[in-house]
């Protein structure tokens, strides 16, 4: 194979690997959430005791604490993915610290799931970014 064609069909399969890792890493991190939230009670069940868990905020209310996530998950998502190709693995926990520094006045504030669906998104979106970066990488490799 023409080595400048291998060259362009590596960076169109990072490109697309990056893509997926950013922009699909958000609907899988919300289904987790989904998944994470507990059920609610309906209203008005009797069964449902006063100070019951129906009465804390779930993981998905917490959004309202968190503003800005999903744009957050997808940076996130990208220095990630970024970092593992690069060969700079030291550069997830960069962005690991950077992230839990500037969340830090918010979570501490709060008694709701804030804090749940931080850890819960952040293992997620990370987990998501490394499984994409790592496809990557052995793809890349093959050729």
């Amino acid at each position: 194979m023409n080595p400048a064609l291998a060259l362009v069909l590596k960076a169109v399969l990072v490109g697309v690997f990056a893509v997926v890792a950013v922009l699909v890493g958000s609907p899988v991190v919300t289904a987790l959430f989904r998944r994470a939230d507990p059920p609610r009670p309906p209203a008005g069940d009797p069964s449902a005791a006063p100070g019951d868990a129906a009465d804390v905020p779930g993981i998905r209310a917490a959004a309202a604490t968190l503003r800005g996530g999903r744009w957050i998950g997808m940076l996130e998502r990208l220095a990630v993915f970024a970092t593992i190709l690069s060969g700079f693995a030291e550069g997830i926990a960069v962005v690991l610290v950077i992230k839990a520094l500037a969340r830090y006045p918010e979570l501490k504030a709060t008694t709701s799931g804030a804090a749940e669906r931080f850890i819960i998104g952040t293992f997620a979106s990370v987990l998501f970014a490394a499984g994409c970066a790592g496809l990557a990488w052995w793809l890349i490799g093959l050729w």
